[in-house]
């Protein structure tokens, strides 16, 4: 029987290793930029072209290659990083196996342009599917400049496979804010299509925070709080958001050692530091350096390096837990105790043979809430006959007596409650219960209505239908307003622009960053916040990495319908309290909001009473 096993070629080797390296053009990105960072740059230019499929140059002043090191970079398992075993585990750079040049040169063209600091000449190395086409001298600028074209030319499955040029173009983002906010002392800039992203000047790492994420949120710098704590296993450092600015969707960022990381387990650290201070459905900011020895950790559990593992896991997972409460401590966002309060309560001494005198209450038996035509209380003008003898024992009263009591005494109570003969036949009697939920009585029982997710299915269904008959009413604004929004929203923002201007939005953007909000739906007048409701339309779609028209149109409705919910009840009457319930049971699903939140329930004699 003949041998079935062979030896791989070089070219498919090479291949097969680009398939855990390079999965998309934010993956060459990464690594040249890692690459550029290593070799000393502090001007790094990123330049790309159609998110990456046509081009994507990287551009640094660090200390370049000379003329056999150009070539060398190129075989796998190249690298000046390591000379022993033990190396691996000291290392502090950014990438160490000598895979990914090898891999990008496996399935792409490119065009190396590298000298060395005070060379006379550098060096131009143009190789394609592993094969060297040119390695000669080149009258280059000191640095290094990497030209990848033709990103899977020669692996079409993996080309094909490609998402839309906004979405590879926003994890091409991605990347470079994990690389920006790592390594704030290098000047950083991000080009597509010949238009600038990002310009990033060098500085401290609050200053990158804030250029990169200043524009989502006024006064952005202000709500962050410093972070910092050094110990003999883990130094802490870098800032948590203020509760009050935590979102939904909010911005979270680890690093170990300089290197963006993933890591779950301190995430929960975080959050349980933030216990009993987040809204519900929300999530902290935070930008967290940890500094710990390079042999206690082994960032070679994953192919790209952001999942890390630790060896004192549990250690610092308290560490960092104590010092995100100290700060919020500090700066009074946690709850304390102060003793020296001069508004204090007077509290009475009293001796043992004193007893301290209890406290008195009044109460009307006759107080029904359903008596009030506006919906609060009301009472009765008289009191129910035979009221004292429900107290009174009942050994004094025969069952039949004691039942007849009752009946009596509930007849009386009941006389102004709305009694409806079915669903439909609401009545204008109704109880407003802390200004959230309608009580009203209906044939089965009590039911209990939430009026904004009551409001939220109306509109989300009014929205609905609107697109559907590709309908849109716009209110212009006498003065249009200027939004700022992040590169990354952008992206998103370019995709979904169609979409928001069905339901009725007039947007004219001036750059990639900006837009003029000229106009909006008619039924978003009354809503304060045009910006932030985009803003949270975009994180939707993004979140959920939307692609399908139907889609987007609902999750736009359903964040548009929350907006105006949210504000619909400052100040309601009864008759648009009456047209709420009217119009609920209009709906195709009155029961339950958009999001499955339940609408409305019923409570029935035998659950009031038991």
């Amino acid at each position: 029987m003949s041998d079935i096993i062979n030896i791989l070629p070089d070219a498919i080797a090479n291949q097969i290793a680009a398939g855990e390296v390079i999965q998309r053009p934010a993956s060459v990105v990464k690594e040249l930029v890692e690459n550029a960072i290593d070799a000393g740059a502090n001007r790094i230019s990123v330049v790309i072209t159609n998110a990456g499929r046509t081009s994507i140059q990287v551009v640094d002043n660090g200390k370049g290659m000379s003329h056999t090191d150009a070539r060398m970079a190129f075989e796998r398992h190249a690298t000046s990083k390591i000379t022993d075993a033990s190396d691996i585990f000291s290392l502090r750079t950014m990438g160490f196996r000598g895979e990914a040049l090898a891999s990008i040169a496996a399935v792409a063209s490119v065009e190396l342009r590298t000298r060395q600091t005070g060379a006379d000449f550098g060096t131009l190395v143009e190789i394609a599917a592993s094969s060297i086409l040119r390695h000669e001298a080149d009258s280059c600028v000191e640095g290094t400049s990497f030209l990848v074209k033709n990103l899977f030319y020669n692996v079409p499955a993996r080309r094909k496979f490609l998402k839309s040029d906004n979405t590879e173009l926003q994890h091409i983002i991605n990347e470079f804010h994990r690389v920006a906010l790592a390594n704030p002392h290098i000047e950083l800039s991000l080009y597509s299509n010949n238009e600038p992203i990002y310009e990033l000047q060098a500085g401290n790492f609050k200053q990158r925070i804030t250029a990169i994420f200043g524009k989502k949120t006024r006064n952005y710098a202000n709500q962050l709080i410093a972070i910092s704590i050094d110990t003999n296993m883990v130094k802490i450092s870098g800032f948590v958001g203020t509760p009050q600015s935590a979102t939904r969707s909010a911005t979270q960022f680890f690093f170990a050692n300089g290197r963006y990381m993933r890591h779950p387990y301190f995430n929960k650290a975080v959050q349980a530091a933030y216990a009993n201070m987040l809204q519900p459905d929300t999530q902290p900011i935070y930008f967290i350096n940890l500094e710990v020895r390079p042999e206690s950790i082994d960032v070679n559990v994953h192919p790209t390096k952001t999942e890390i593992k630790f060896e004192d896991e549990k250690e610092i997972f308290s560490i960092l837990m104590a010092s995100v409460k100290e700060s919020l401590g500090k700066f009074n966002f946690t709850p304390s105790l102060d003793f020296e309060t001069s508004d204090t309560v007077a509290m009475p001494l009293y001796t043992a043979d004193q007893k301290p005198d209890m406290f008195k209450i009044s109460l009307n038996s006759c107080y029904n809430p359903f008596a009030s035509s506006s919906g609060g209380g009301g009472y009765k003008s008289s009191l129910p006959k035979n009221w004292d003898m429900l107290y009174e024992k009942h050994q004094h009263h025969s069952p039949q007596q004691t039942q007849a009591i009752q009946t009596d005494c509930v007849t009386q109570q009941t006389e102004q409650l709305p009694i409806f003969g079915n669903s439909d036949e609401m009545q204008n009697k109704f109880l407003i219960y802390r200004e959230k939920y309608l009580v009203t009585a209906v044939k089965s029982g009590l039911m209990i209505i939430d009026r904004q997710r009551a409001m939220e299915r109306i509109t989300y269904e009014k929205i609905i239908l609107q697109l559907q008959q590709g309908q849109k009413a716009t209110q212009s604004l006498l003065f249009p307003d200027v939004a700022e929004i992040t590169a990354d929203e952008a992206v998103v923002f370019d995709e979904i622009l169609p979409d928001i201007e069905a339901i009725g939005f007039d947007l004219e953007k001036t750059s990639h960053n900006t837009f003029n909000i000229k106009g909006v739906p008619s039924i978003l007048t009354d809503i304060g916040n045009i910006e932030e409701l985009l803003k949270e339309i975009i994180a939707d779609v993004s979140d959920q990495a939307s692609t399908v028209g139907k889609e987007i149109y609902e999750k736009i409705a359903l964040r548009t319908a929350k907006a105006i919910a949210k504000s619909a009840f400052r100040h309601s009457s009864e008759q648009e309290t009456e047209a709420l319930i009217a119009s609920l049971f209009q709906c195709e699903i009155p029961n339950f909001a958009p999001d499955g939140k339940k609408i409305l329930v019923i409570l029935s004699d035998a659950d009031i009473w038991g």
